[in-house]
């Protein structure tokens, strides 16, 4: 294909196995291909489909981000700006990055709440780099504004993802809620009694484990609780979707699964103090006692690890940051 590119005119390409071969490439993410054959013409980055979309435009559509990358990095090295014009709808590249994500991106996304996450990233990435004057543009076929439509397209994914975050939230605040009563309760009934108003294992390092545990694990419950009524109480707007209330939920999660751990250590050492001579039972007590802790790991840690890594990660987007050296020079992109 590079061979054959190689001296082609633009309107020789437009419309031929070539135009055909390019948008394929970008449906699939492949960037390398793309990269190959720029590098054989470039003048193949100026076709467009019979919409008078780019490439660009269509990888925005189809959420491939090696591709927009890509474009993005290709564009802001040599100041291409006619990859800012609108299609033959008056459709600017916000008005795709507003239309709904093909559904084989957003199966690989856990939950709908994360999904609309990323569905707001690749709207603010887009906004960030189109002209001031494309926001406000209305499309023909919707006579809306990208952000108008980016509303309209995504109400039922915003609905979803606010009913899957209260389910998560009000399941775990009734297990925060039970940690806080049973390490309430176990705090004011020490191991062992008390003698003369002291407890009984007063000057034992492991009954000072138990008490560093015991309030860890009731104040961290206490903020998961606290936490989790913030994100059924949220108003649940679009933009508290990318930040908001992501945050809270790996607050929430991450003080409950502190919360769990510490009740388990508190329980442990309360064991070692009363059947401090017949470990042998002790140590299958303590095994048994970590299995909510593995059962939560199990199910709700990998969520936790999702959602942090989405929020605060390095992201799908790098074409602001320092990227591979390009596989052609500058003297052949002219």
């Amino acid at each position: 294909m590079c061979k054959m590119t190689e001296g082609l005119s633009l309107k020789q390409m437009q419309g031929s196995s070539v135009q055909t071969a390019l948008f394929k490439a970008v449906e699939h993410g492949n960037d390398e291909f793309l990269r190959q054959l720029f590098t054989a013409n470039i003048l193949a980055l100026g076709i467009h489909d019979e919409n008078a979309k780019s490439m660009f435009q269509f990888s925005i559509e189809c959420r491939q981000e090696k591709v927009y990358n890509f474009f993005h990095e290709f564009i802001r090295i040599m100041n291409v700006r006619t990859e800012f014009r609108v299609d033959k709808f008056n459709n600017t590249l916000l008005h795709s990055a507003a239309r709904l994500s093909p559904p084989t991106q957003l199966k690989h996304i856990q939950c709908a709440a994360l999904q609309m996450q990323r569905e707001l990233q690749w709207f603010k990435e887009v906004e960030k780099i189109v002209p001031a004057k494309f926001l406000e543009v209305v499309n023909y076929a919707d006579g809306m504004t990208a952000r108008d439509l980016f509303t309209k397209n995504h109400k039922e994914l915003a609905n979803e993802g606010e009913r899957s975050m209260k389910a998560t939230a009000t399941s775990c605040t009734v297990v925060a809620a039970l940690i806080v009563t049973i390490m309430f309760i176990a705090v004011f009934s020490v191991p062992g009694g008390t003698k003369a108003g002291y407890p009984l294992f007063l000057n034992k390092r492991i009954f000072m484990v138990f008490i560093v545990a015991d309030v860890f694990s009731l104040f961290s419950s206490t903020t998961s609780v606290v936490t989790f009524l913030g994100i059924l109480n949220s108003r649940y707007a679009e933009d508290d979707f990318l930040k908001s209330l992501p945050t809270k939920m790996v607050i929430g999660l991450f003080t409950l699964f502190s919360s769990m751990v510490t009740m388990v250590i508190a329980f442990s050492s309360t064991l070692f103090l009363m059947l401090e001579a017949k470990e042998w039972i002790v140590v299958p007590i303590i095994l048994l006692a970590s299995v909510p802790i593995v059962s939560f790991v199990w199910m709700q840690f990998s969520h936790l690890v999702e959602i942090f890594i989405s929020t605060y990660g390095a992201g799908i987007f790098v074409a602001n940051q320092k990227g591979k050296p390009w596989s052609f020079s500058s003297h052949r992109l002219f």
